[in-house]
């Protein structure tokens, strides 16, 4: 989650505000949401505070360096901080919603507590209500969101309400929804537009179940995708790319032909070099150029069964070359950086690049700066 250092107006409530530019104020102003004024002057400081004094209780004040109007934030005053929800600049818009979770997956980024974190729930609706334009796609993530119930629900309904354009993503192991009543009480009569993005590690329920370390977690995936199925609900399975996964994987794509044809697609994902992944590290790092043949075989079995595929979170210089066109730019904006090997790199402009922190975790394989000859050849 993006911080940043501000100087705040003293008393401005730590709930949800639009950031505003102190010339846009008057244009945006409306009573039932609340503003934070990027200011630049002792003068439009007091400004604000004569604005607020004469009766609009819902603006402060704000200097802030990285702040960018549009964003949606949490002032934290006596912190002299913000916590950005959405920034409105950002490729990729997402918003947390719980830390729980029923899986304990070897390379979870988010390691989940057990903290009743439901007040995220009211945060997020807050958050959708207080952006200025809305998002082609917004993704809820966690931890596990369907955990929320009914919460979950009233997220999606808030989204349809204020940001009818936009599509949902929800990142879900999708395992409560094998349980009929929790199916329908968040799919029924939903009129946003979703699509869940839900992970599938093995063909069998010995590896998927000890990749998440879940026993049964296999059998309740399974049958959460086919209520998906029967509710007429948009799929993309993802699976990461670990060692237990790469060495099944050709297996996997068969099962998923086979037996998931209704999937709307697949994403084979590079693992996040953080979170438990860390501390799983002899499964979780894995050198992806030696598994080049494995993916490009894989991604042979996919296409025949007709599964769309794609590649997320992986530079171009891993992955082999009859790959590139399913390579995707995936990596969320403030998460995302680039190593030096890649200053001179022919194709930097359209890579993925890697997570921020792959320096204290590892790459997912030795980098090499490709020239326009190579990339043309």
């Amino acid at each position: 989650m993006r911080r940043i250092k501000a100087l705040l107006q003293p008393g401005c409530e730590p709930v949800v505000h639009r950031v505003v530019s102190f010339k846009d104020v008057a244009a945006q102003w409306l009573p039932h949401l609340r503003f934070l004024v990027l200011v630049q002057s002792e003068q439009e400081r007091r400004r604000v505070d004569d604005l607020g004094k004469s009766g609009l209780s819902n603006l402060c004040w704000v200097q802030a360096c990285d702040l960018q109007a549009g964003d949606v934030v949490v002032p934290h005053a006596s912190r002299a901080e913000l916590v950005v929800l959405l920034r409105e600049a950002d490729s990729h818009h997402a918003l947390f919603m719980t830390n729980r979770c029923n899986s304990y997956c070897l390379m979870c980024s988010q390691p989940p507590t057990t903290v009743d974190d439901s007040w995220l729930v009211d945060e997020a609706i807050d958050a959708i209500r207080h952006l200025r334009r809305a998002p082609r796609v917004l993704g809820l993530t966690g931890g596990e969101p369907l955990l929320l119930g009914h919460g979950l629900r009233r997220v999606l309904d808030a989204v349809a309400a204020h940001l009818p354009e936009t599509r949902v993503e929800v990142l879900t192991n999708g395992r409560l929804f094998s349980n009929a009543q929790t199916a329908a009480s968040i799919l029924d009569g939903l009129d946003t537009t979703v699509r869940w993005l839900i992970p599938l590690y093995g063909h069998a329920d010995f590896v998927h179940d000890f990749v998440v370390q879940s026993p049964g977690a296999f059998d309740e995936t399974i049958a959460g995708l086919l209520a998906l199925q029967d509710h007429g609900q948009q799929v993309q399975l993802r699976t990461v790319l670990i060692e237990p996964v790469l060495e099944i994987l050709p297996e996997l794509a068969g099962f998923i032909g086979r037996n998931l044809p209704f999937v709307n697609e697949l994403a084979w994902m590079g693992c996040e070099p953080t979170g438990f992944a860390l501390a799983n590290r002899q499964l979780c790092e894995v050198d992806l150029s030696d598994w080049g043949a494995t993916l490009e075989q894989s991604s042979r079995v996919l296409r025949r069964h007709g599964v769309p595929q794609l590649f997320m979170n992986l530079p171009l210089c891993v992955l082999p070359r009859p790959l590139w066109p399913l390579a995707h730019r995936s990596i969320s904006d403030w998460k995302n950086v680039y190593a030096p090997e890649c200053t001179e790199c022919a194709v930097k402009s359209r890579c993925a690049g890697l997570f921020a922190w792959h320096e204290k975790g590892w790459k997912p394989a030795p980098l090499k700066a490709l020239d326009a000859i190579e990339v043309t050849a």
